[in-house]
């Protein structure tokens, strides 16, 4: 991506009634999302890569990077998430540095494959809300069905237009559930702090960048697509920042109690309980 899209790729406009976008003026003209059209979306063929990430998974999808998952740039990584997710600089350079260093690679001069970024307990983790753990499914580009129709059932909130949506509470109680199930099942469990802090920032996410919309999120989650006149929910001028990101995470992780699924994690270790894809 050109740098002059930095400057202005998180001019947002007002949202419509609908959740949609009503001005065309809210990314640059000729930017991947501008009026809210994204690029046409291809499923991913049988070589191209992708990860454990359905946002990066959906930014190959529709072009705005290599639609193969090859060859990507840590640099231009971080441009394209923001202007996609409209995510402050400091955060969008976060994970790109990261990979970086687990990877053992060049920040500046090199490039991965998506694939590339599931190393296990690196930012790959064990109880996920999408994914089976790696005990199970060492793919993690793999989506879990079952886990995904869960999660958009859990939703108890509405939005000021009757949208289901789901809230940090729900997204609390369904982690509860992942951590205490998966940690009475898979013997190779393990889950460190910095784990069930990203588990919670993927959480959030869904919250401050879809709103927690289940119609949206329903495309974005089982398809790995962005929905037709989309544009990310965060509206700040400079993007999201991590201190403002950082209450929706910590609302979502101290609401998590793995406590309220005693029974749920017992009954699954006494029938020997593995979680299949269906």
């Amino acid at each position: 991506m050109s740098g002059s899209y930095l400057g202005t790729s998180s001019l947002r406009s007002p949202i419509s009634s609908g959740g949609t976008v009503r001005s065309a003026m809210s990314l640059p003209k000729g930017h991947p999302g501008y009026g809210g059209h994204w690029p046409e979306y291809r499923p991913p063929k049988e070589t191209d890569s992708r990860c454990s990430c359905p946002a990066l998974n959906a930014m190959a999808n529709h072009g705005i990077i290599p639609r193969s998952g090859r060859e990507i740039s840590f640099v231009e990584l971080g441009h394209h998430i923001r202007a996609t997710y409209n995510f402050s600089p400091t955060f969008c350079s976060f994970v790109p540095h990261f990979a970086s260093r687990f990877l053992k690679r060049n920040y500046s001069e090199d490039t991965f494959d998506l694939e590339e970024l599931d190393l296990h307990n690196a930012i790959e983790h064990d109880a996920s809300l999408i994914r089976l753990d790696s005990a199970y499914e060492q793919k993690q580009s793999i989506k879990h069905v079952p886990f995904i129709e869960e999660l958009l059932e859990a939703a108890t909130g509405k939005d000021k237009n009757g949208n289901n949506v789901l809230t940090t509470k729900d997204l609390s109680r369904l982690l509860g559930k992942r951590r205490a199930v998966a940690r009475a099942i898979n013997r190779e469990f393990s889950l460190s702090l910095f784990h069930k802090i990203f588990g919670s920032t993927n959480a959030a996410t869904l919250v401050k960048v879809f709103g927690g919309r289940v119609d949206h999120l329903h495309s974005f989650l089982h398809h790995e697509r962005l929905p037709e006149g989309w544009e990310s929910r965060i509206r700040q001028p400079h993007g999201m920042t991590l201190m403002s990101f950082n209450k929706t995470i910590l609302k979502v992780e101290l609401g998590v109690c793995e406590n309220d699924w005693k029974e749920a994690a017992r009954e699954a270790a006494e029938q020997g309980l593995v979680p299949v894809q269906t």
